[in-house]
Formats: C-alpha cells, structure tokens, sequence
C-alpha cells in the first residue's frame, strides 16, 4: 500500500483555504443522516464531537471516565501557544510554524504545522467567547509567557492550570449538544476494538467498565482521540489510565503506526523517591519562565548535598553550575523538552545530581522572587508551588525545587493524511494519538494547541469530504463483523481470566517500563535496543502464561482492565524498540548514542532518515512491514538545530 498523505498543492500560506474549498460538502440536511463515533473527550475528542453536534450529525461519544471533565487534558499546566503577537516582540505565524518545525527536529510535514500555527489565533478566539479565564494583563489585555524552544511569548494561560480551564470550556460546548440530544455520552466505557466493514471503519466494540457487558456500536465514522501510549513506560507524568489500547486495536486491523519510537521526556517532573511509585507528577515548563536551573560545580559539594550535610541555600553563587545558561546562551532555561532533559541526565551523570538519589537538579527561584516580588511569582504559579510542597514537603518559595526528566508524550501515533484520516477509509485520528503536528520532539504548550485546532478547526471541515462520498444508509449491528470482532474480544478476556497465574499485572508492567526507559528511554544505542526486544518478547510470553487476573468479566473489575491495556502495552513496546532500531539517527527526543555532535547534541541523518516511518500489521508473531512517507522541505532549511 502506498502512502498519500494528500497535501494540498500550491503556497504553503495557501494550502489550508484552498483545501477547504475543495473539499466535498454535506448539506445541512443530509447531516443528520450520518453517525459519527467519537472515542475520548480531552480537547482533541470533546471538541470534535462537539463541532459535528453543532453541524447537525448524530454523535456517540465514548470515555472510560466517568464524566468528560476527567479526560488527561485536564492536567495540561503551562499553557497553549498563539502566533497572536501581542507582546509585539516579533511573532507571528510563519515563525511559530519554523520553531515548531525546528522543535521537532526537521521530522514533521510542512504542511500540517503551518496549518496548526494558521488556526492557532482561532483558537484564542474561541476559548476566550468560552470563558476562559486566560490570565491578563493591567489593561485588559491577554498575557502572555514564553516557553521552551521560542524567543518570543506567545504562550497564553490561566496560571498553572490551562488544561483544566480549557478543558471545561469544551466541556460546556459538548454538555449543549448532549442537552440538544445531537451527542449521546458514553462514560465508563473503553473501546476495545475497531469494526471494518468492505475496508471501512463502521463501528467499534466497546466494555461497560461497570458491568462488564461487551457492545458493538455502528456508525458512517469513527474518530480516534484517546491521547498517548507514555505509560507504556509504567512511570510517566500520564494519569494511571491513559493507555495505547484504542490505536492499537486500530494498527491492529489496519491503520499504519507512525514513529512509534518518538516519545518525549519531559524535564521538569518531581523525582521518583521508591519502588512503590505508580506515576510521576509534572511540574509546567512554565516554571523554566523564572525558576534557574543549577547543580553545584563539583562532585564533593553534590555529594553533601545528598547526604544532607548542607542547605542549597549554603552554596555561594560562584560554586553554583547554571549549565543551561551556560551551555545555551542565546534560550537558556528555555531550551527545547529534549535539549534540557538530556542535559539534566547528563549533568547527574556526571556526579552532580542532587537529592538522595542523585537523580534530580534544582529549580531555583531566589532570583524572580528577589527581582518580582513573591505575591508576583504566587500570582503566576501558586497552584503548582503549593502542589509540589504537598508532594514533597518543601516550600519551593524558600527552597529550590528538585526536577528530573520524565516521560511525558507521545508525538508517535497512527498515521494521518492531511485530512486526519488513517489508512483506514473512515477512521480519523486527533490530538496526541495521531503522529502529525511535533515530528521528533514537541515543543512546550503545543499540545493544547494541537487538541483543538484538530477538534474544533480541522476535522469538521474533513470528516464531511469523506462522508459525502458513502451512502448514508446505516449499518446495523447484527452484521456478522460486529459478531466476529466481539467474539474476538470476549476469547481475549476469557484467556486472560483463566490463565490463574502467579503475578500481578501491575509486576508485568512495572518489568516492560524498566525495559524501556533503560533501554529505549532518553537515549538509545543498538546493543541495549536489541536487549529490549528480547527481553520483551520473553516477558510478554511469560505474561500469556503466569499473570493472575481476578475476578469475572460480568463486574466491575479493575484488574481485567489493566490486563488488557498491559497486553497491548507488551505488543506496542516491541514496535517502538523496532522502530528506534531502524532510525539510526538522533533527533529531538530519539536520541541514538551512536549518532551525536562532538558537543553530544542530537546528529540528524538527513540524506537516510527524512521520513516519516509508518508501520504496517502483518500478523501476530510475525515482523511488521516499514513504509516511508517522505518529508519534504520547500520553506524551512535543513541545519543542525542550534539553541546556542
């Protein structure tokens, strides 16, 4: 199957208008004669489903919380970017599309990202009609700060919980079309399984995680915008249920899976402090805003520190190594996701990590409160300042936080056309779970942005070209696929509750993220990677012989979810250990030991590796086929990132 990512011709600034035009129309009329499935309610999902209700088609939307408001979104901090320019500093959308581009490492479409930068003020614009309490200024007008990767503001918040604000603004707009009966709210029910009918997504299979009870679904459309795999790592900044389940049930009947070895880790998260820990919490890189990053100079004076035979406030300014500052004069604290966190890896690796593991580096913000004041820096992060000292039992305003990288997102995901189709005929993918707007590495507070230009600018416009070419007529549920496929579901769920092992579900996971972040985590080399898919297929054999699930399907069973996610979790770990082995290159977040500057900066290959990789099923047990989507460059130039 050849790859068509379908991007428009003509001008960059042009493609996106022109493509709306050209686009197929379903009339008003004809609307409510489609179904479309919409499977999460975060930014990407709740927006969707949303937009298409107020389009007058007939919405199913599907979340394994109990209510829209608990999606992951919620827990986004620092920000969503704008090129609004308000700040008059020089922004605006070409240059939030060539830092984005430059972000990722020169591995994204042109295409998409200048469309995500273009819709972005949109985006203001609509959140703001919402409600949403953005942060402003004296006079009225909306703040703005910067972030990572940018020399220029252009990130707007409403203090240090932009997630959550956002969230509920989408949430207002999907409870209208629930309360206009266009959407019906599916809570506490996961999907599954995919439905394909003559080569078409036609529906999902779905298990009430109350009951337990197995359901098929139909519809002329299914819209994927369940987030990202990170927990395939076990600790990561995603809340315990984000899984990988619904794109890989997708990849799994079909669609491709793109750069699936692309993850970010994040460097700004509370260290890990024991064995028992089931995820990390995330500090914003907003704070990178005013707090300094620093470890002491020499290994003897770390080492006090972690003995805790001295204060940080004990070390003078001249044995303090502001390595960031140093390292990057030009963006500083501001450094892109993948630069800063490689460099805290390396700074504790060298000896100089502070904390009783070594582990971590400080925050510090001695400096912002001196020169701002601290009802200034309260006004700013408050929220995040009083969430960190019930974590950890420090006041941050009188102490320097301690950080360390984390994983965090994903920018792997299906594969997309530049309609948000997969290689599936009908089956859309949104927000974090496609791969298509942050190439290697995403930069800070565009993850927002991306959920909702996707949700509320993009798909709507798309989904109606591809419905105006199938008939309207529904299909029903007695159709033998849906049969088949929950067949297949219900075989899966009775292997696993009668295997009656010895280990817990949670001991399997917990040996796949120490695979992973040992051996494909925040940096790579073919020796380990080749380990970790040894070490994951005997791990995932011992699983289908030796886990012990508990309980029945017919309840609620926390256990038999898990079971399932983890299953999938095994599978999709192989694919990304696969494809980390086939980029023999470093870019932003994939870094390769093997491929790095005389600096230790990440080496590009772009003469091998200018490519979108794009990961085809071919059967249980047997080796997935790579397909390359080119990536060409008509308005940015290829160069060796540079921060410096």
């Amino acid at each position: 199957m050849s790859l068509d990512s379908k991007i428009p011709e003509g001008p960059l600034a042009e493609k996106w208008t022109k493509h709306k035009f050209n686009l197929k129309l379903v009339n008003p009329s004809n609307k409510r004669k489609y179904d479309i499935i919409v499977v999460g309610t975060g930014l990407a999902g709740g927006a969707a489903a949303a937009s298409f209700g107020e389009l007058g088609y007939n919405v199913k939307a599907f979340c394994y919380q109990d209510s829209p408001r608990r999606a992951h979104s919620i827990a986004a901090q620092g920000g969503i970017n704008a090129a609004k320019n308000y700040q008059n500093d020089g922004d605006s959308v070409f240059r939030l599309f060539y830092d984005t581009i430059k972000g990722g490492d020169y591995r994204s479409r042109e295409a998409n990202v200048y469309r995500l930068a273009e819709v972005s003020n949109n985006i203001i614009d609509q959140c703001v009609a919402q409600g949403v309490p953005f942060a402003r200024e004296y006079g009225g007008l909306l703040d703005n700060r910067s972030f990572g990767g940018a020399q220029v503001s252009r990130t707007f918040y409403a203090r240090g919980q932009t997630g959550q604000q956002l969230l509920l603004g989408a949430y207002s707009a999907l409870s209208r079309q629930i309360a206009a009966g266009k959407v019906t709210m599916f809570t506490r029910n996961e999907m599954l399984d995919v439905v394909i009918i003559d080569g078409k997504a036609r529906g999902i299979i779905t298990r009430n995680l109350v009951t337990g009870k197995i359901e098929s679904h139909s519809a002329h459309a299914v819209v994927l915008a369940t987030g990202g795999y990170g927990n395939v790592f076990f600790l990561s900044t995603n809340a315990m249920g984000c899984n990988g389940s619904a794109v890989w049930r997708a990849y799994k009947k079909g669609a491709f899976f793109g750069n699936p070895c692309f993850t970010q880790i994040h460097p700004t998260c509370i260290p890990v402090h024991g064995d028992q820990q089931s995820k990390l919490t995330l500090m914003s890189e907003s704070l990178r805003n005013d707090g300094r990053v620093w470890v002491p100079k020499e290994v003897t004076v770390a080492e006090k520190l972690r003995k805790r035979q001295i204060k940080p406030s004990d070390i003078s300014e001249e044995e303090r190594d502001y390595y960031l500052e140093r390292i990057y004069p030009s963006f500083g604290n501001l450094v892109p996701r993948d630069v800063a966190s490689r460099n805290a890896k390396n700074v504790c690796d060298e000896g100089k990590g502070v904390g009783e593991t070594g582990l971590a580096v400080y925050l510090d913000f001695r400096d912002a409160i001196k020169r701002d004041g601290i009802e200034v820096i309260k006004a700013k992060y408050g929220n995040l300042f009083q969430m960190y000292e019930k974590i950890t039992a420090e006041n941050p305003y009188e102490t320097p936080m301690m950080i360390y990288p984390a994983v965090h997102y994903t920018m792997g995901g299906l594969w997309v056309d530049y309609n948000l189709q997969t290689t599936i005929p009908g089956l859309f993918a949104a927000g974090e779970c496609n791969f298509s707007d942050h190439g290697a590495n995403r930069l800070g507070a565009s993850a927002l942005m991306q959920g909702l230009a996707d949700g509320y600018f993009v798909i709507p416009y798309t989904i109606g070209n591809y419905l105006a070419g199938i008939p309207n007529a529904r299909v029903s549920t007695d159709h033998p696929a849906f049969a088949e496929a929950e067949k297949e579901i219900k075989d899966r769920i009775n292997t696993l509750l009668n295997i009656k092992g010895t280990k817990t579900v949670d001991h399997f996971h917990k040996e796949l993220g120490k695979i992973m972040w040992e051996k494909c985590g925040m940096s790579r080399d073919e020796k380990r990677l080749k380990e970790a898919k040894v070490e994951i297929k005997k791990l995932r054999d011992e699983y289908w012989k030796d886990v012990k699930v508990l309980g029945v399907n017919e309840e609620l069973n926390m256990t038999l979810e898990k079971a399932l996610r983890v299953a999938d979790f095994m599978e999709l770990g192989e694919l990304m250990v696969e494809d980390a082995l086939d980029r023999k290159e470093s870019c932003g977040g994939h870094f390769r030991e093997e491929s790095q500057t005389e600096e230790g900066e990440a080496k590009r290959d772009d003469v091998n590796f200018t490519y979108v990789s794009a990961w085809e099923f071919k059967g249980d047990d047997k080796p997935a086929a790579l397909h390359k989507e080119e990536l060409v460059f008509e308005n940015v130039k290829l160069t060796q990132r540079s921060y410096k």
